[in-house]
């Protein structure tokens, strides 16, 4: 590869045409971003509606299905519009998958539910979702060259951070239309139908992008390789048939993008997961305290741009995934601290342990949803794991018996979900209930809902909770509601039989004695700290990512640009940053410790600082049209 730098004039402003392409560019790309984020930030809802008709065994297979797709096609959508881009051009291409993306996420909102349709609403789901990941796949290529290859060589890397900035503006425009939806219907209505909103108004988005580059020209770099008549045949074939484009390739892969991917992924999407779904901070505050941390944070990629123009784009990517491996886990235990103090404190102080069978303990990797972990240890683990609990795995017991769950003073036995048959629901019931009593007395943050008990089942419910100390006759004489029979029965609350002949019946409302919940506590919250520590993520993302799309550009020569720079940055962010939810979760589960799992994201980071500084060359300044 000959690289040849930049004459050594001043920079100059950027023209009016240049803004126009990186606008164009770059506002189109938040768009499909923010699409993308859409699944994942409503994926309770679309579970709701497209697979609660079936068995669980099938729900959880489509719903994970459904969120994995768009990662795993991604690379392959690289490879598709990659080629399209080398042979047909760029404006073109990335015309085409901003219509495939924008139409897709559309069609979402318009869905009909499996009530409706049967099994057809998630295969139509599953195929729209991946349509999506093979429009993103191309999108990104695209939208980097194209920008890439308008701007000048002392520049590129400013000019190219506007790009990088999309997908977190995509992430912020999807949360912040999300919110804006939840407060003005109400969280009934938005349940019901209005998280269709977001998916519906992304048509506007889409007609915006369109329009805008509908007006743009080809590249000067695409169409002066054309006219010269040096453009590949072949671009798949070229780029890693060849072995000095193939080492490229994976040089781009392993010392850039699937570190870079990590630190994006860990930085954003697994601190909002871990913020709400192991610190269990509401979903809410969650969204507001991640937009204020990427509303603060999101200028530096254009900042990290600009200064990799001035000392090189390899040094800060470097420093970003080196910064990440030294603090990853102080950040995280801080946060910890900052967003839920009694839960860690309770974690600091207490421990459980499970005592099982050698072999009963599996590890728990799951990242298409079709592995069933059903021993008595594995359903322990999960279950403290979902909790955030840390614990510790002792294989002594005898072979054939139950794992027993040990917190404080209180021995709580598991089972196993095969034996357990017809009774797995009530024996999950009964032990979710005596390990979270455990947990409750022994100081973890855990609150009891409020249960509706008809009178029919008062006294039962009395002698099933012996812990509540209830006085069935005190709660008939106190405030009751009377409730048509129908409506108890259609809620699975009652049966015919159970009422009697009834047509009427009290309920009773009694506090602090249903499901637990585990919870922090709103006012015990330090929004300040935390936004801090999440901006500090930000920070990393920004750093490894800002001048990331400049280097992978000025890596390939223009005919075959588009598709081999797409497909390692597609790899590394579809399959190394995707399968991060999945390896954090089995690591984590386990090693009883819900900090483990970082050292996926470190590993992976400190993988990729080790080959990109010993192999990858720092390109600044390369003139694009000299790469052979």
């Amino acid at each position: 590869m000959v690289m040849a730098a930049s004459a050594g004039s001043a920079p100059r402003g950027m023209t009016r045409e240049e803004k126009k392409v990186i606008f164009a560019s770059s506002l189109g790309t938040v768009f499909e971003w923010y699409d993308f984020y859409l699944y994942g930030s409503l994926a309770a809802f679309i579970g709701a509606t497209f697979f609660s008709e079936y068995p669980e065994a099938t729900r959880n297979i489509f719903a994970l299905l459904a969120f994995a797709a768009g990662f795993l096609v991604r690379p392959f959508g690289a490879l598709v519009f990659g080629r399209i881009g080398d042979l047909v051009g760029r404006k073109y291409t990335f015309l085409i998958t901003i219509l495939i993306m924008g139409s897709s996420t559309f069609l979402v909102g318009l869905l009909p539910g499996s009530a409706s349709i049967g099994i057809l609403a998630p295969i139509i789901l599953i195929v729209l979702r991946m349509l999506q990941g093979l429009a993103l796949g191309g999108e990104y290529g695209g939208a980097a060259t194209y920008v890439a290859e308008h701007a000048p060589n002392e520049r590129r890397g400013y000019y190219t951070s506007w790009i990088q900035t999309t997908a977190t503006l995509g992430l912020f425009l999807s949360l912040i239309v999300i919110l804006a939806v939840q407060s003005w219907l109400g969280p009934d209505a938005f349940k019901a139908w209005g998280w269709r909103i977001p998916f519906i108004i992304s048509v506007v988005l889409l007609g915006i992008s369109v329009w805008i580059r509908l007006s743009l020209s080809e590249s000067p770099a695409f169409k002066r390789m054309k006219a010269e008549g040096k453009g590949s045949k072949a671009p798949l074939k070229e780029a890693f048939g060849q072995w000095k484009n193939a080492r490229i390739a994976l040089l781009a892969l392993f010392g850039l993008t699937a570190g870079q991917a990590v630190v994006w992924y860990n930085g954003q999407f697994y601190a909002l997961f871990f913020l709400q779904n192991v610190l269990k901070v509401d979903a809410f505050s969650v969204n507001v305290m991640i937009a204020i941390a990427l509303a603060i944070g999101s200028i530096f990629f254009v900042v990290f741009g600009w200064l990799s123009d001035k000392i090189g784009r390899k040094p800060i990517i470097m420093a970003g995934l080196l910064l990440a491996v030294v603090t990853y886990f102080p950040l995280f235990k801080a946060l910890t601290w900052a967003a839920n103090p009694a839960l860690a404190t309770a974690q600091q102080n207490v421990k459980a342990h499970v005592t099982a069978a050698p072999g009963d303990c599996k590890f728990q990797f799951n990242p298409t949803g079709t592995a069933k972990f059903t021993t008595s240890c594995d359903i322990a683990s999960a279950f403290l794991t979902n909790n955030s609990v840390p614990y510790d795995v002792v294989s002594t017991a005898a072979a054939g018996t139950p794992a027993v769950v040990k917190v404080g003073d209180a021995t709580i036995q598991s089972y196993d979900a095969v034996a357990a048959g017809d009774d797995a629901k009530a024996s999950q019931a009964a032990f979710a209930k005596a390990v979270n009593i455990a947990l409750h007395d022994a100081g973890y943050p855990l609150v009891r809902e409020t249960s509706k008990v008809p009178d029919a089942k008062l006294d039962a419910f009395a002698a099933a909770n012996p812990e509540l100390k209830l006085d069935p006759a005190a709660i008939r004489a106190g405030e009751k509601t009377m409730v048509p029979v129908s409506e108890l029965v259609a809620g699975k609350a009652l049966t015919q039989e159970e009422a009697g002949g009834a047509t009427e019946m009290p309920v009773y409302s009694i506090a602090d004695s249903g499901a637990f919940k585990m919870v922090a506590d709103p006012a015990a919250v330090n929004w300040p700290l935390t936004i801090l520590i999440l901006f500090i993520l930000v920070i990393y993302v920004t750093m490894v990512y800002g001048p990331i799309a400049a280097i992978l550009v000025e890596m390939f020569p223009t005919r075959i640009r588009y598709t081999g720079m797409s497909l390692p940055y597609h790899i590394g962010n579809g399959w190394f940053g995707g399968l991060l939810p999945a390896t954090v979760f089995a690591m984590s589960a386990f090693e009883g410790d819900i900090y483990y799992g970082l050292w996926y994201p470190i590993v992976i980071a400190g993988m990729t600082f080790i080959i990109g500084m010993i192999f990858v060359r720092d390109t600044k300044g390369v003139d694009l049209n000299a790469i052979e």
